[in-house]
């Protein structure tokens, strides 16, 4: 019997999708039959801009100094994260500017140009790595790095971009940065005291930032549903969002993956480059069209990243296990 016949069976399953995804899915649904009206509308507001801050905050409490010194020897990597996340994203955004209003409602595509300013995500980039045998200290240094980077870059880089068409005013990017890196550098003072506490626990941060972004969700979807967002957005519209997702994602995968092999990065670096360059973040996502966005405007802005969100998570999850599958086969001398 040969090697090759021992080899174990790859059958391809499609992976099931995460609890988070259903209560998000859940949260939409709910929004959509029982959105926030009158005197309860002001409360989930309040309750979401409570859970902004203690998102961030936390965030800042649990992201190490230490860790982003340490990231900053590996710069081809760190520079090609950036480069994919705040560059050339924006680009293939700008680049579809023509189906707007043509092949998709334009309040979608402002959602897709907001989408591509995002961050990278942290916790699924270093999963993923993780996952395909990639180098985890370095993924965990550029995505908290990108984390850290786009809570000035992405309002600024917003406002830039969807000057024109969406209003943004340089008060709108003020405050978002006021709102966000004000409990974030908090967090960070307090790192030294709380960081282990939160790292030990992380049930709790977990929780945190799920339950803020569902929060958000429903806020959001609420007052856009109150103003007919489902009147405004077809179903052919979502299918048009949902190509348009996949084909960024494509893109930037592959160019990213590319750019990495011409860089001669070594292969465990070459993933965490790949799956850190290629994702956006919803925790960062959610909270920032909260407040660029206000009032029913968001709901429409964050439907592109929910729909991106959930294609990033299947996509990454088939390659980083087609991966490690060839790590072993490596390690065993199966491989070709």
């Amino acid at each position: 019997m040969t090697r090759m016949a021992e080899a174990p069976s790859r059958r391809f399953r499609w992976p099931r999708p995460d609890r988070f995804t259903l209560f998000l899915v859940g949260t939409v649904l709910l929004a959509s039959f029982l959105p926030a009206r009158g005197g309860f509308a002001p409360l989930v507001d309040m309750v979401g801009r409570v859970a902004i801050f203690l998102l961030f905050f936390l965030h800042g409490a649990m992201l190490s100094r230490r860790a982003v010194l340490e990231s900053l020897g590996r710069w081809k990597l760190h520079l090609g994260v950036l480069s994919a996340t705040f560059i050339l994203f924006p680009l293939i955004g700008l680049a579809l500017r023509p189906v707007s209003g043509h092949l998709i409602a334009p309040e979608l595509y402002t959602g897709i140009l907001f989408l591509c300013c995002l961050p990278s995500t942290v916790q699924s980039s270093i999963a993923f790595t993780s996952i395909a045998r990639g180098n985890v200290p370095v993924a965990v240094c550029a995505a908290s790095a990108s984390s850290l980077i786009g809570i000035v870059v992405t309002p600024l880089l917003t406002g830039l971009l969807l000057a024109r068409q969406s209003g943004i005013s340089l008060g709108a990017v003020g405050s978002i940065m006021l709102t966000i890196l004000l409990p974030f550098m908090l967090g960070q003072i307090c790192s030294g005291w709380i960081g282990g506490w939160l790292k030990a626990r992380k049930p709790i941060t977990s929780l945190v930032d799920r339950g803020s972004i569902l929060i958000m969700v429903y806020a959001a979807f609420g007052k856009a549903v109150i103003e007919g967002i489902w009147h405004m957005v077809s179903i052919a519209d979502l299918l048009v969002l949902i190509l348009l997702c996949m084909l960024i994602l494509a893109i930037v995968m592959v160019v990213v993956l590319r750019a990495a092999r011409l860089a001669g990065l070594a292969r465990a670096d070459e993933i965490a480059l790949f799956f850190c360059g290629s994702k956006k973040s919803l925790v960062s996502g959610v909270p920032m069209a909260s407040v660029l966005f206000p009032g029913p405007a968001a709901g429409a802005i964050v439907l592109p990243l929910m729909v991106f969100h959930q294609i990033q998570l299947i996509v990454c999850a088939v390659i980083a296990r087609r991966w490690e599958r060839r790590a072993i086969e490596q390690e065993q001398g199966m491989a070709p």
